[in-house]
């Protein structure tokens, strides 16, 4: 069971994401607000919230900009 508990990218609430593409209003920095199934996030700019599954949130990540997981270790 230990390779399936190895994830390539783990998520926490609170961690600030930069996303391959920018929202409307010019931000790219967004903030984890949900995980499971689906992930809610909340853009940093203009505090707009969005709902997406897993799969496309991971892909649509360009990188971590600040990880609470990093914090607490």
């Amino acid at each position: 069971m230990k390779g399936s508990e190895k994830m390539e990218h783990k998520f926490v609430v609170g961690d600030i994401v930069e996303m391959k593409k920018q929202h409307p209003c010019g931000s790219k920095e967004w903030e984890v607000t949900r995980v499971g199934a689906d992930f809610k996030i909340k853009c940093l700019g203009c505090k707009h919230q969005v709902m997406l599954p897993r799969t496309k949130f991971e892909k649509s990540v360009k990188k971590i900009i600040k990880s609470v997981a990093n914090e607490y270790n």
